[in-house]
């Protein structure tokens, strides 16, 4: 693209630390390690290498560049080309690294389409811009010496790259911007960066923008469902479970996990099991302790390409069930969350302090995580088995201090970089029994989530 020597680039990322340091720690938080990666773009192949790949590939316009990348980097594969020329449908990839590349690719369209045929549907692709509103800032930092010389960009705006993944076939999942002061000064950097950056009023003027984007690849084939159900001390629920519950794919399993219930519930599950030997029924007693470990224990054992969560309690309706597996079936959404406040709520449903309640966490979850959810505390969420094994993966992110799992499921499928979307469903009060949720206690659990999350997330 526009080479410097191999010293020069040392001496200009010596000079800027702290700026390559926040590139690479977002990329680090993001891509998951031995993943097969794709850098456009790999200039002397650093990042590509701190990422840690089960193989890499450097894509790499100037030879010496190249040449120098394959001395330093002899466990990663690098190739001279242009980014616009470059193709390889035969060569899949986990992840397309294009860092501050796109701001000099001379034909963007054809560099996206042509890394289109190196997708599968699972592959995100990861770009780094920057703000378009430093561009006199960043003439003058190179004028003064405290910045490498580039030739002309591309001073592109995010509204210009999500238009050009979309005409290209990808989809934007997540958007951020982050380095307010991207010089490292004692103090004054850190709470720069880490405390003002993240707030809306100053977020808009960070110099690195970044954008995590799918690929739009229909599956054609119709895939079948596991719906799992949490039960504790529902045993007048559990036949109405039975049903109401619709025809989900191909076929439907249905997997009750029971949580040392009081009322009943396991030996109903046992009767309703036997009643209905034409449908797939299992039913296993809980391993450990609250709904986050029956939610992933019936994960675990589920058969299905898609999972989903239905709470025993019927206040959300199986019937409603068919949206969900359709949105992640069809490819739409690659995580599907309940959403409780689109329909009209009786008090009985849900009083108002509860509304008040799920509207705050779902301002700090939307927040958090750069998306747009109105209720982030519906029990009913919906996944595919291969994401969930992902997620599964990565299950330390929050720690244990989520006993419920929401957040843990929202939280991993947006580390993941999944397609999140709200499933409107109707919200009705319960028919049998009580609700197993202490509100006041809950509710400081879930807010020390949301720090957690913060320092995570909006803070690495």
């Amino acid at each position: 693209m526009f080479f410097h020597s191999r010293s020069n680039i040392q001496k200009w990322r010596n000079l800027n630390r702290y700026y390559y340091q926040d590139i690479e720690n977002f990329y680090k938080f993001f891509v998951r390690k031995e993943s097969k990666l794709l850098e456009i773009g790999s200039d002397f192949g650093y990042l590509l290498n701190s990422l840690q790949p089960s193989y890499g590939l450097g894509i790499e316009q100037d030879l010496q560049s190249v040449e120098q990348a394959k001395i330093d980097f002899p466990n990663l594969d690098f190739l001279v080309s242009d980014a616009e020329l470059f193709c390889s449908p035969d060569l899949l990839f986990d992840y397309i690294l294009i860092a501050n590349t796109i701001s000099r690719l001379t034909d963007i369209p054809k560099t996206l389409k042509n890394l289109h045929q190196s997708c599968q549907p699972s592959t995100r692709i990861i770009l780094t811009f920057h703000n378009p509103s430093w561009e006199t800032i960043l003439k003058l930092a190179s004028l003064l010496g405290q910045r490498m010389p580039l030739p002309q960009l591309n001073w592109l705006s995010y509204s210009d790259v999500a238009n050009l993944l979309h005409l290209c076939q990808f989809e934007v999942v997540y958007h951020s911007k982050r380095l307010l002061l991207p010089k490292q000064i004692p103090l004054i950097s850190w709470f720069c960066n880490q405390v003002l950056a993240p707030l809306p009023l100053f977020n808009q003027f960070c110099l690195n923008e970044y954008i995590i984007a799918r690929p739009l690849i229909r599956v054609s084939e119709t895939p079948n469902c596991s719906v799992i159900i949490p039960a504790r001390n529902e045993a007048g629920n559990i036949e109405a479970c039975i049903t109401n519950m619709p025809q989900l794919g191909t076929s439907t399993e249905i997997i009750f996990i029971e949580g040392g219930s009081t009322d009943g519930t396991w030996e109903e599950i046992l009767r309703v099991q036997q009643k209905y030997g034409d449908r797939i029924i299992k039913a296993y007693k809980q391993s450990g302790q609250g709904k986050k470990n029956a939610v992933w224990q019936g994960f675990a054992i589920a058969t299905g390409d898609v999972l989903i969560i239905l709470d025993a309690d019927l206040t959300v309706q199986p019937r409603d069930l068919v949206y969900f597996f359709e949105a992640i079936a069809s490819g739409t959404c690659e995580f599907a969350n309940g959403c409780r406040m689109i329909y009209p709520l009786s008090e009985a449903a849900m009083p108002w302090l509860n509304r008040i309640a799920n509207r705050i966490f779902a301002f700090l979850v939307s927040y958090l995580l750069n998306i747009t959810l109105k209720d982030s505390l519906c029990g009913t969420k919906a996944i595919s088995r291969q994401n969930f094994h992902k997620l599964s993966a990565n299950q330390d992110f929050l720690g244990d201090i989520d006993p419920f799992g929401d957040f843990d499921l929202i939280f991993g499928a947006a580390k993941l970089g999944l397609k999140i979307m709200d499933i409107p469903v109707r919200y009705l009060p319960r028919k049998y029994g009580k609700s197993n949720i202490n509100h006041i206690q809950d509710g400081i659990v879930l807010l020390k989530i949301c720090f957690q999350a913060a320092k995570k997330i909006k803070f690495i």
